[in-house]
């Protein structure tokens, strides 16, 4: 009888968890949310139920449960590098939306979320791409530069090229190097030929280089694939 009803309250917390993932494959956050949530009323050890919590946070801009759920994770398997990265990313966002003087106290532990998911996983694109824009971002003051977002634009460039070639391209739009990061927007597009090169391109030449003509020439000559 025993073996019964804990066969059973496995089978519905199963039937539960598939549900949720269902709602959340399907954009509907709020009501996966409510799935997860009961789940892990049930059972707080439930940590894939608490990660899909996270990134629905994570979709609905709530940082601090974002933070909450991630911090948890990340500290229960430490060697998870996309625990932290996910950390170190809600944390990031949420500094930016909070006043400068309490966005400061949460840098050092920005970096280190960063720094340590990329340690553990050496072809963790996401991560480096965080580090080659936190760098880029953060005044020199306080532990930024150009040389570190480099650093970790080469070892993108090593994982994928055309992330690589995206990322130097990224460091010299954001120093307002424009011709620089048309040369590199160009070789990323041309072995890429995706939506997200084209639109770096285009972005740039638009709004930055205010070159209507190559704007233009290059919308007419792209047929970017669907990725």
């Amino acid at each position: 009888m025993v073996k019964l009803v804990l066969f059973l309250i496995s089978f519905s917390i199963n039937n539960d968890l598939q549900k949720g993932i269902q709602l959340f494959e399907q954009s509907k956050y709020e009501e996966a949310k409510k799935v997860f949530e009961k789940i892990l009323t049930e059972n707080p050890k439930d940590y894939q139920a608490m990660e899909y919590l996270g990134d629905i946070a994570f979709y609905q801009k709530d940082w601090e449960s974002c933070m909450m759920h991630f911090g948890k994770l990340k500290d229960v398997f430490p060697k998870n590098a996309d625990f932290h990265f996910k950390y170190g990313g809600a944390m990031g966002f949420h500094a930016k939306e909070i006043s400068k003087f309490k966005a400061l106290r949460l840098i050092d532990t920005i970096e280190a979320s960063f720094l340590k998911a990329a340690s553990l996983d050496p072809n963790h694109i996401h991560v480096r791409w965080a580090l080659v824009m936190f760098y880029c971002e953060l005044p020199g003051i306080l532990g930024g530069s150009e040389k570190k977002s480099l650093k970790y634009a080469t070892e993108l460039m090593q994982i994928s090229k055309v992330d690589g070639y995206l990322a130097y391209g990224h460091i010299e739009e954001y120093f307002k190097r424009y011709e620089k990061a048309e040369q590199y927007f160009l070789k990323a597009h041309q072995i890429g030929n995706s939506k997200v090169t084209f639109q770096r391109l285009f972005d740039l030449y638009s709004n930055k280089m205010k070159d209507a003509a190559k704007a233009q020439k290059l919308k007419s000559a792209s047929s970017p694939k669907n990725s």
